[in-house]
């Protein structure tokens, strides 16, 4: 193989899942293995076979220790891949925390499910992997320094660049050997946003061949927050959540997010711009997270702050169980801060179905809400929702403030794609909503001479010297139909239970939901409809 190629088989369409796998001359080369969020269809490739052999991987290459990017390490390892995984420190000590409280979590909610299979006479599942399995691979990580070039697997070299993303993130820049010189690829992973609490402007290098960019926010522009103007907005929610017995309630990603969080609150708090109230961490992984956070404050901007922070009187993580269901009995206006950020799984699923109903509580978003998560469909004004099965109409106010997102805007984007040039071949979009791409690649193709890719899932390019080109493949796609970054069948299921059990409740008697009831029969089996009609009729004539 002269060329190198590239595979796309995750984060292609949305913004989960990363996966791209490098083959070149002397080896193969897996840059992230996320795991899926979003609908149901698509987290169900997390329990599919991975799409290449990982016993036939020769390096990892991690950018960061978000699940959507870190997540099914645990699964390569468990499926055979012995290799080393290259990452920085920090990306190395959040993943220890992360990927077991991955493990555990998917344990937990796989009991759950097995019970209700049970009950229901469905087969019985398996965990993707298990805490155990999440220990047992972390000895193959390997430390890397920003700006270090390493060589791995046939004589291809990488170098570790500041992504200021999250604490430890990195773009990665990738040297592949061939005939006619190197190929120069870029990996951005994800690009951090200005004015980041924790960390500094993102860095990478300029005039590479292909650039691999992500477009989270590519199609859309944040007011600019300066740290003061953040607070401002922040102090502005606080105080209008302020009632009798009320809570803000902060679904937050348990890394980063909800320390930056948590600092700035108790700082309007010790500046005296909020009253001072119990906040609490409603999350065993923040707590943990947290613990790292501390090891590197010292690198962090704002470290010191964040260390007041966590000494404040009136904060509270919550460990147990027990604790986290005594937050329910919490009385007078609390905060409480807790994991999922996009509410798909953890604590904050618990205190939803506690709080939405009433009208004295907030929900305040502070990241990106993917897709058929419950967190979008929250946001987006769903009056009804459905969680763990029970139904709940939504009374409580949403929020949200965007200042907190860890990814570049549409214009940052823009000008960190910019100072990226020249490159030579092509910008591949991945990591973004179809939305995003399309936005980003329509500005982008009027200002870099690339050719703009947005890739499907599992598709392959030629990496060749005159550009890419894609390799025509029959496989069947992972997803039928190709749904990825999408809404499913499943979302659409519960609206239409939702909205069938509120007809239901507009009918005024009896008869009129025997009517609905029977048009759905007739819409579902019209010949079944017409034998239950015409018995009745037969019944009603003879007496019976």
């Amino acid at each position: 193989m002269a060329n190198p190629i590239l595979h796309f088989h995750g984060a292609a369409g949305s913004v989960t899942g990363s996966c791209f796998l490098l083959e070149t001359a002397g080896g193969r080369i897996l840059v992230d293995c996320g795991m899926f969020q979003g609908s149901k269809s698509e987290k169900e490739l997390n329990y599919k076979p991975l799409p290449f052999n990982p016993e036939k991987v020769d390096a990892v290459l991690l950018t960061h220790a978000h699940i959507d990017h870190s997540g099914l390490l645990p699964k390569l390892a468990k499926a055979g891949y012995g290799g080393p995984i290259f990452a920085t420190a920090a990306t190395i000590d959040l993943c220890t925390i992360m990927l077991q409280d991955s493990g555990h979590i998917q344990e937990s909610e796989v009991r759950q499910l097995n019970r209700r299979n049970r009950r229901r006479a469905r087969e019985t599942v398996e965990p993707i992997y298990t805490a155990d399995d999440a220990r047992s691979m972390l000895p193959q990580f390997i430390a890397v320094e920003y700006g270090e070039w390493r060589e791995t697997v046939g004589g291809v070299r990488f170098r570790y660049w500041n992504a200021g993303h999250l604490m430890g993130s990195a773009s990665i820049e990738v040297e592949t050997p061939g005939a006619d010189g190197a190929t120069r690829i870029l990996f951005s992973g994800d690009v951090g946003a200005s004015n980041k609490l924790f960390e500094n402007l993102p860095r990478a290098p300029s005039g590479v061949d292909y650039l691999i960019c992500e477009s989270t926010y590519g199609d859309r522009e944040r007011e600019e927050y300066a740290l003061k103007d953040r607070r401002d907005r922040l102090r502005e929610v606080v105080a209008s959540s302020n009632s009798p017995g009320g809570v803000l309630l902060i679904p937050s990603f348990a890394v980063e997010r909800s320390q930056e969080v948590l600092t700035d609150l108790v700082a309007l708090m010790d500046e005296g711009q909020v009253p001072r109230c119990p906040i609490m961490i409603d999350s065993p992984l923040a707590s943990r997270a947290t613990e790292a956070f501390k090891k590197h404050a010292a690198d962090l901007d704002h470290g010191k702050a964040f260390l007041r922070a966590l000494n404040a009187p009136n904060v509270r993580f919550t460990e147990t169980a027990e604790q986290s269901k005594a937050l329910d009995l919490v009385r007078g206006f609390h905060i409480i801060i807790a994991a999922s950020g996009m509410c798909e799984a953890g604590r904050i699923r618990h205190r939803l179905k506690n709080w939405l109903w009433r009208p004295e509580c907030t929900v305040l978003f502070v990241g990106f809400q993917a897709a058929g998560t419950l967190g979008r469909i929250l946001q987006e004004g769903a009056t009804d929702i459905r969680i763990q099965g029970e139904e709940i109409h939504v009374c409580a106010r949403m929020a949200t403030l965007d200042a907190y997102s860890g990814h570049a805007d549409a214009s940052e984007l823009d000008a960190w794609v910019a100072e990226r040039e020249p490159i030579r071949n092509a910008v591949f979009l991945v990591h973004g909503e179809e939305s995003a791409r399309e936005a980003m690649s329509a500005r982008l193709s009027k200002q870099v001479s690339a050719k703009v890719v947005c890739p499907s899932l599992d598709d392959a390019y030629d990496l060749l010297p005159a550009g890419a080109r894609l390799i025509e493949d029959t496989t069947p796609a992972r997803i039928k139909p190709v749904v990825p970054g999408k809404a499913d069948w499943n979302n659409d299921y519960q609206r239409f239970v939702l909205d069938l059990s509120g007809r239901l409740k507009s009918v005024a008697d009896e008869r009129g939901r025997a009517v609905v009831l029977r048009r759905l029969r007739r819409a579902l089996d019209p010949e079944d409809v017409s034998a239950v009609e015409g018995r009745r009729d037969f019944d009603a004539n003879h007496g019976s």
